[in-house]
């Protein structure tokens, strides 16, 4: 019976034994499992880091890419070469320096308006037009001649001043015409002068006449655009009065401070005319510089305050 329980109670025993050792190799079975997992887990999270990174880096990098040329082709290079740089001097006189290629008229005079705060007015087919062109230093009227095949400049001359002063610029189309007389030029009232005993056109014909012309105390004559002025201690109004009649331009006399005039000025430009005779004259005119000619506009009798004010 002891042999028979031996027996048995061994058996029993390596039967657990066997079923323990069992047990054992499935759990390890499973902790390897898991381990394998984890394992898999942390190399997948690390490859999905790692792609992460890698298109991070990507994007950064291709943002930072130099522009190419292309690229640059579509946006504006603060270091591009401008189409034309344009200088403006106006002491002692005004004079312009100007290197254009290809450069629109338009843009030109759209910078010299804004350089001499005055208007400059564009004929249809000078608004489209580019220009190449260089010149350094040049007075306004040659080198407005460089920029359109017509051009007119209206001006002021005060007698006081030394320089005229450019009131607006008309960059015109060949064979355009002329702007409006009173394009740049406005004035509000207008002093007429009456006169007896006048025989308008009507040239002396005896020696007689002729002296008794010649002795007249005042004598406007205009011709060729040139204009004589012999006045024997005449009122200045009644003088200009008498100039912007023969001339056919409006007269308007601000100063009722009367000045006698006693002088004899004999063919010369109206602006070198009116220059003599006060220093409180303001004189309007257009110059064609196309045809090299000079047109009187108006002429203004200003008051001496108005006069410095005009020119301090």
């Amino acid at each position: 019976m002891t042999d028979f329980f031996s027996h048995v109670s061994f058996s029993g025993i390596e039967a657990r034994s066997v079923a323990r050792a069992k047990l054992l190799k499935t759990q390890k079975d499973i902790d390897i499992q898991r381990l394998k997992g984890t394992v898999f887990c942390k190399y997948a999270k690390g490859v999905l880091l790692t792609v992460l990174f890698c298109l991070a880096s990507f994007t950064i990098a291709f943002s930072q890419k130099p522009t190419t040329p292309a690229t640059a082709a579509k946006q504006d290079k603060p270091g591009a070469k401008p189409a034309y740089v344009l200088t403006v001097k106006t002491k002692p006189i005004i004079n312009l320096s100007l290197k254009a290629e290809k450069a629109r008229v338009a843009d030109v005079a759209q910078a010299l308006s804004a350089r001499l705060k005055i208007p400059v007015v564009l004929g249809k087919a000078q608004q489209n037009k580019k220009i190449t062109v260089e010149f350094s230093e040049l007075t306004l009227e040659p080198a407005l001649q460089l920029l359109a095949p017509q051009v007119y400049v209206d001006y002021v001359i005060d007698t006081g001043a030394l320089n005229p002063k450019p009131l607006g610029i008309y960059l015109f189309d060949a064979n355009q015409g002329e702007p409006p007389l009173t394009a740049a030029v406005n004035g509000t009232t207008q002093s007429m002068l009456i006169e007896g005993n006048t025989e308008e056109g009507v040239e002396p014909q005896t020696d007689e006449a002729k002296q008794k012309l010649e002795q007249q105390p005042l004598r406007i004559v205009y011709a060729n655009n040139l204009l004589t002025v012999k006045a024997k201690k005449q009122p200045l109004p009644a003088v200009l009065l008498k100039i912007g009649e023969e001339i056919g331009i409006p007269v308007e006399i601000q100063d009722q401070a009367i000045t006698i005039v006693d002088t004899e000025i004999s063919k010369l430009p109206v602006e070198d005319v009116v220059r003599q005779l006060s220093p409180h004259i303001r004189l309007y005119l257009r110059a064609d510089l196309t045809r090299a000619e000079k047109r009187a506009l108006r002429l203004v009798l200003a008051g001496q305050a108005q006069a410095t004010q005009q020119n301090p």
